[in-house]
């Protein structure tokens, strides 16, 4: 059992003479559509964010004053999405590492310590693995925040796009109403094809007639 969310990693990444410190996270990794998506995190110790906690734990009203106050506050913070078709190429679990590290590239300055959810990442900055990381890292927490308001806005947006599956509020996850759909229409292309729900789709669905990907969304 895991204590509350806290600082603690923080300071003792701190103690050991780290300064600017990370937290990575990503979320729709088990989403049936659309892309999975990343964000990085430093927080400014000197503006403490009260409330930060895995996001999955938050309502949507939270999640995004949450998300506004750490957009204004933190040292620097950056998010990247790994679109379906490469999910598909790759397998969810390189294309969730892929998104984290672009996330990460796009830091200025870059961080010197990381703290990331139950991963490991291929690059050279000194790095702590945390499982269940956004339920006791602040930093972790505020970088599952940030990306589970992005990714949550982007189904919005495709909701008005692929209007059958009801995306804005299943965000693309395996829901009875999501799965009814897919097994009416068949899969839109921007679903994940390797992920077995929208294979039996193919099989059993109507091949779905959408309208194509309007400029702006999803890049």
């Amino acid at each position: 059992m895991y204590r509350l969310c806290s600082s603690r990693y923080e300071r003792a990444a701190r103690q050991r003479g780290w300064q600017r410190i990370a937290g990575i996270d990503e979320v729709g990794r088990g989403s049936l559509f659309g892309p999975v998506v990343a964000a990085v995190v430093v927080l400014n110790p000197k503006r403490r964010i009260v409330g930060l906690d895995d996001s999955k734990k938050l309502t949507a009203a939270r999640r995004e004053t949450l998300a506004d106050r750490i957009r204004e506050h933190a040292l620097a913070w950056a998010t990247a999405e790994i679109e379906a078709s490469r999910i598909d190429a790759w397998n969810i679990y390189q294309a969730s590492r892929q998104a984290m590290q672009a996330a990460l590239a796009q830091l200025t300055p870059a961080p010197d310590f990381l703290l990331i959810d139950a991963m490991k990442l291929a690059v050279s900055t000194e790095q702590q693995s945390l499982i269940h990381g956004d339920a006791r890292s602040v930093s972790i927490a505020a970088a599952s925040i940030v990306a589970k308001v992005t990714r949550d806005r982007l189904m919005r947006d495709f909701d008005s796009v692929y209007p059958r599956y009801g995306l804005a509020r299943n965000k693309g996850y395996s829901t009875v109403e999501h799965l009814a759909a897919l097994q009416e229409f068949g899969p839109s292309p921007l679903h994940r094809f390797s992920f077995s729900p929208v294979r039996e789709a193919i099989c059993w669905g109507a091949a779905a007639t959408q309208p194509p990907l309007p400029l702006g969304i999803g890049t």
